[in-house]
């Protein structure tokens, strides 16, 4: 198992105690709203059942903090596992490619973006499956409020670059290209 812990180290700090608090009161609002969207994704992470998106298993509060428990994969990012295989077979491309499609499939049914599509963000199981990992830029298309700008260069349509632009599924299907292009060059 794998545990992710909100801790929006910009805002707030760690205690002699262990628990987190908001290191000044005119941060308090935006950690607490932090917070309630950390719970919010993780109830919603939790509910996809697809074998290409890491599992989250629970997820609780302690430490005046949040916490997610998910499964722990063995393996390799998608950037470390394709440099002894280079250049990849359009067969290999696709055992990747598809289950993660699929995976994506499942996220955008539940009105969620992952928003952070690229190759460290894959990992290669053992068994040479692949697995979608780091939720932590994951918004709900349907949340009211504007999306952050979250850029990974070479990966990110230019949606993601401001604040006001509109981002929905085919901003991460841009990333998958991304991804393409990445594995075939």
């Amino acid at each position: 198992m794998a545990i992710k812990e909100y801790l929006p180290a910009d805002i707030a700090s760690r205690d002699e105690d262990s628990s987190i608090r908001p290191s000044s009161d005119e941060n308090r609002p935006t950690f607490e709203w932090g917070l309630t969207r950390f719970l919010d994704e993780a109830r919603t992470l939790a509910t996809f059942h697809h074998p290409n998106i890491v599992r989250v298993m629970r997820f609780f509060q302690a430490n005046a903090t949040a916490y997610m428990v998910m499964e722990f994969v063995q393996g390799a990012s998608l950037s470390e596992w394709i440099k002894a295989r280079r250049p990849l077979p359009q067969a290999a491309i696709e055992r990747i490619i598809v289950p993660l499609i699929e995976g994506l499939g499942t996220i955008h049914k539940s009105n969620y973006l992952h928003r952070d599509f690229k190759p460290g963000n894959i990992y290669i199981r053992r068994d040479g499956s692949p697995v979608l990992l780091d939720f932590g830029a994951a918004r709900s298309t349907s949340g009211g409020k504007e999306l952050t700008a979250v850029v990974s260069p070479g990966y990110a349509p230019v949606e993601q670059y401001s604040e006001s632009s509109v981002q929905g599924p085919w901003t991460d299907l841009y990333a998958v290209g991304g991804v393409m292009y990445w594995m075939v060059t």
